[in-house]
Order: C-alpha cells, then sequence, then structure tokens
C-alpha cells in the first residue's frame, strides 16, 4: 500500500498532508483494474437469413435499436466506484468484419483496442491474443471475457455479478458466470454445481455439452446445474498460466503472435505465422473442463461459478429470440412490417416487404431481401444445418447480404442477369474506393446523389447529379466523395464475369492491395 501510495502522490505532486488528498490516494491505489475483452468472432449461421457468414450475428439489431456488439460495450460501463475499467475494451474480431466492427464502435462513441484474427482459431486463442496484449503494459488486470452476441436485460445486475466474480478473480480464482435455469434447454451448455463458497457461490465441479432433453429435464429439477453463460473473469496471468500447462503449443503461438504484431491504423495485427501454429479450441474444451488437473500437484486452479441474474440469452436460435422479446396477447412477436390474423406463438421479422401471418402456430418467419425463412419453432436449431447445405451449394446467400458493407458505404446489388448487373452504391462523405481495374467487365455510372471525383485512366472529373460516365474494361479507375453528403451512384455492369474477385488493385486507402 505504502509503495502504490507513494507512486500516486508523486504523479501528482503530493498529497500537502491534506486527509482529503490522502484518502482519495488510499482508494485510488485500492481500486481494482478491469479490461472488458469482448468476443466478436461468429459465423452468422444460427440467425439466418438476418445474420451471415460476412455479416453474424453481433453486427445486427435483433432485438433493439443498437446491434449486439453496440449493447455488450456499453453494458461495461458505470460499474461500482471501486473496479477501474479501463475505458477501451479489448475487441477481438475477425478480418473480414474488422471494418463494419470499428465503424459500430464510433457510432457508440468507443475507442477500442481492435485485435484482428490473422485466422479462426475459436475463443481460447482469441482470450489467449487478448490476455497477452493486457499485459503488455505490465499491469495484470483482470479480465472480463464475453460474447458480442449475447443479450442482458438488466445491465445493474450483470455488473454486480461481474464485481462479484471479479473478488474471486483478483484471488487468483478463474470465475463462470452462471445462469440458473428457468426450463429444461438443449440450447445451452451447463455447468454441474460443486460445495458451496459462499452464499450463492459454488466450485465448479464440472462442465456439461448440451443435453437431449430428457437430460435437461433431470438437470434442472436436480438444481444442481446452471446454465453456462460464455462470460469469464480471470486475471490475465492466470489465463496465460492456465493456457500454458494445458494447452502449451496455444500460448506460445498466441503470445509470439502479440510480440511479433503491429499497428494497421486503429487495428492490432497479430504476427500471422505464429498464430497460425495456435491449435483451434474453445474456452470450455481448452481449458474449463480441465480446472481440476490445471495446477501442479496438490494445487489444482480453482473454478468458481457466480449467478447471473440478468435476463440473460445467448440468442443462439429463432425460438430464443422470440423468447427474448415483449408478445402480444396471443403470444406474437412482429419485427417490421408484420401483420398477424388468428395466429400464435409465432415471430415474424421483416426486412422490407409486408409479412402476414394467417392462423400459423409456433412458427417463424423471417424475410430479407434475398431470402426467406420459414420454420417451426421447435426445428430452430436445424438452421445451422440448413446453412451448411446452402454453403455446400456455394450460393451466395450464405455468406453475405444482397446489401454488403465496405468500409466506404455500401453496395446493393439491386438486379442481375445474363452478361450484366445493376449496383446501387453508397459512398460515405470524404470517403475513396481503391483505384481499381477489371479484366471481364465494363462499368456505367449515373450520380443521382452528390458529387463523384472520378479517376478514369489518366483523366480526373468532377460528376454531378443526373450526369453519368463509361468505364472501358481493362481501364484504371477510381471513385471518391469530395462533398460532405452521401454519394449515391447507380452502376451497371456489363461483361462475361461478374464476379467480386474481378479486383485488381492498386492504392486502397484500407490496405486491401492485392
Amino acid at each position: 500500500m505504502q509503495n502504490a501510495y507513494q507512486n500516486n502522490t508523486d504523479q501528482d505532486g503530493g498529497t500537502g498532508g491534506d486527509p482529503a488528498k490522502l484518502a482519495q490516494a488510499v482508494s485510488q491505489a485500492n481500486r481494482l483494474s478491469i479490461a472488458p475483452v469482448i468476443l466478436a468472432g461468429g459465423s452468422g449461421t444460427r440467425l439466418w437469413p438476418l445474420s451471415r457468414e460476412h455479416y453474424p450475428k453481433q453486427l445486427i439489431d435483433v432485438i433493439g435499436t443498437h446491434s449486439l456488439l453496440q449493447d455488450t460495450v456499453r453494458r461495461v460501463e458505470g460499474f461500482p466506484p471501486q473496479w477501474s475499467v479501463r475505458p477501451a475494451p479489448i475487441i477481438v474480431c475477425g478480418d473480414e468484419h474488422r471494418f463494419v466492427t470499428a465503424e459500430q464502435l464510433r457510432e457508440s462513441g468507443v475507442t477500442a483496442h481492435l485485435v484482428v484474427e490473422p485466422a479462426r482459431r475459436d475463443t481460447a486463442p482469441a482470450l489467449t491474443l487478448a490476455a497477452a496484449l493486457a499485459g503488455v503494459d505490465g499491469e495484470d488486470t483482470i479480465l472480463v471475457a464475453m460474447p458480442a452476441d449475447h443479450a442482458m436485460l438488466d445491465t445493474p445486475a450483470f455488473q454486480q455479478a461481474v464485481a462479484h466474480a471479479a473478488e474471486h478473480a483478483q484471488r487468483g480464482a478463474i470465475a463462470a458466470l452462471g445462469v440458473p435455469p428457468t426450463r429444461p434447454d438443449t440450447g445451452f451448455g451447463y455447468i454441474r454445481l460443486g460445495a458451496e463458497i459462499e452464499p450463492g457461490t459454488f466450485r465448479i465441479d464440472r462442465f456439461v455439452e448440451k443435453p437431449a432433453l430428457e437430460l435437461a429435464a433431470q438437470y434442472v429439477a436436480s438444481g444442481a446445474y446452471w446454465w453456462n453463460s460464455g462470460i469469464f473473469v480471470v486475471r490475465a496471468s492466470v489465463w496465460l498460466e492456465l493456457v500454458t500447462r494445458l494447452q502449451p503449443a496455444m500460448a506460445e503461438a498466441c503470445v509470439a503472435a502479440v510480440a511479433g504484431g503491429k499497428a494497421d491504423g486503429p487495428f492490432f495485427r497479430p504476427e500471422m505465422q505464429a498464430f497460425a501454429k495456435a491449435p483451434s479450441d474453445s474456452i470450455d474444451y481448452a481449458v474449463m473442463e480441465r480446472l481440476g488437473t490445471a495446477g501442479p500437484e496438490g494445487e489444482p486452479f480453482e473454478g468458481v461459478v457466480v449467478p447471473l441474474v440478468a435476463g440473460w440469452s445467448d440468442l443462439g436460435s429463432w425460438d430464443a429470440v422470440w423468447d427474448a422479446l415483449d408478445k402480444d396477447d396471443a403470444g406474437n412477436v412482429a419485427r417490421g412490417r408484420v401483420l398477424f390474423e388468428g395466429a400464435s406463438a409465432s415471430y415474424a421479422h421483416s426486412e422490407g416487404r409486408l409479412v402476414a401471418c394467417v392462423g400459423t402456430h409456433n412458427i417463424v418467419v423471417v424475410e430479407t431481401a434475398d431470402a426467406v425463412l420459414v420454420a417451426d419453432r421447435s426445428h430452430v436449431q436445424d438452421v445451422k444445418g440448413l446453412v451448411a447445405r446452402i454453403k455446400a451449394d456455394h450460393s451466395p446467400e450464405a455468406d453475405q447480404h444482397r446489401k454488403v458493407r465496405r468500409p466506404w458505404g455500401f453496395y446493393d446489388s439491386i438486379d442481375h442477369g445474363d452478361r450484366f448487373q445493376v449496383k446501387r452504391i453508397v459512398v460515405d462523405p470524404g470517403s475513396t474506393l481503391s483505384l481499381q481495374l477489371h479484366h471481364h467487365r465494363a462499368e456505367h455510372w449515373v450520380v443521382v446523389r452528390g458529387t463523384a471525383m472520378v479517376t478514369r485512366g489518366e483523366e480526373r472529373f468532377l460528376l454531378s447529379e443526373n450526369e453519368s460516365t463509361y468505364i472501358p474494361l481493362g481501364v484504371r479507375h477510381r471513385l471518391e466523395n469530395p462533398g460532405k453528403v452521401p454519394l449515391e451512384i447507380i452502376e451497371v455492369q456489363s461483361g462475361s464475369y461478374l464476379g467480386e474477385d474481378d479486383i485488381v488493385r492498386f492504392d486502397d486507402t484500407y490496405g486491401r492491395c492485392n
């Protein structure tokens, strides 16, 4: 305490013997540091067709007006004063999602440490990257690792549970937040409770995979099992020691990847070759299920489970989304342009067109611009398998929406046919597309809103509303928005091949050159 206080007084010029300043200095020294770690991977399969491979669940507004990622970031604001929460959370995401993740954080007014995984390796390597990065400054902070795509109705209750778990983490335990179950559910993993170490808090006996319905009912009836929320609280040094003992190849690869990583604008990129050596595994499999054997003989690492009673849901299926939302008198949930007539216990979501449900019961309907899902609510867990079939057929609906977001704005493929495609392109103010050419297509651009700066070969000129230009096949070109309002153009592509991979980039603001 004396050393911590001395450091504080040296930095602030001393307390001058003022009792109030002395008390404040001691209070600051006693504050424990928390670093939120938000795991923002995801493959976009369970809430298809609203979520896609390139636009997964955490990036969509499933239950409110903000995306799940934005809600998760806000959830870690306003902790009790005895905790010092790092203002910049660590967010681990995939390369294909980095720009939209950064944009959503900017919209929320949040500055974050964005760690871009060079390859998908599941949650255990992602948390290990975060732990190694958090320790770079020498501070052994407490990590609060949480998925970016869960819902929490009661933020204060969530924060109280995290603060309770952090007290156990501070003394060297790894704490899991468990949800006392309200019903048998086959969509969640479970934690078997061990000995009670204080009222409401238990040692972890073991983790249990998603059970069949009959077994889930037995778990709930016994009172000895809680749902596994996937939220873990642990000191960075403890996590790294756990992974080093249990998954040495993973620990070595992740620590080396952070040591060899580099900044790329707002992103931190771990070294690719080092990270590629990390085995893929989840936090549960890699560590939590092996806690009893983690330490040296007679000294196993301690795992505790703290109750989370905060209206939690992993939103892992459309049935879970239905369950998390307010319902009408017949148990229906409507999002967007939806009408129910004689329907009950149904969920309908419209992204544009009117969806009318007549006499339906226990049905899910989700409409997007390019796909419609109709499913029995009791079979929504099968959506993941359906998406695997769509992907196996190489259909684009598995990977991305018709409207595709880019770091400069978005485009919407509004029509296509043999040898032509029509796109609506919107470029944000001040943004620039790459200098590029196409080997197999020509393009016609018509400006319908704003002003475009066009580079075409050696030419450079402005286009205003209702003006157009032509980009011949094989000619270098670039589109820029020099104005203060969004630039909107209609692009007509024509040629023998119209795929997005027919792009050769020569210069790009976002580091995407070939």
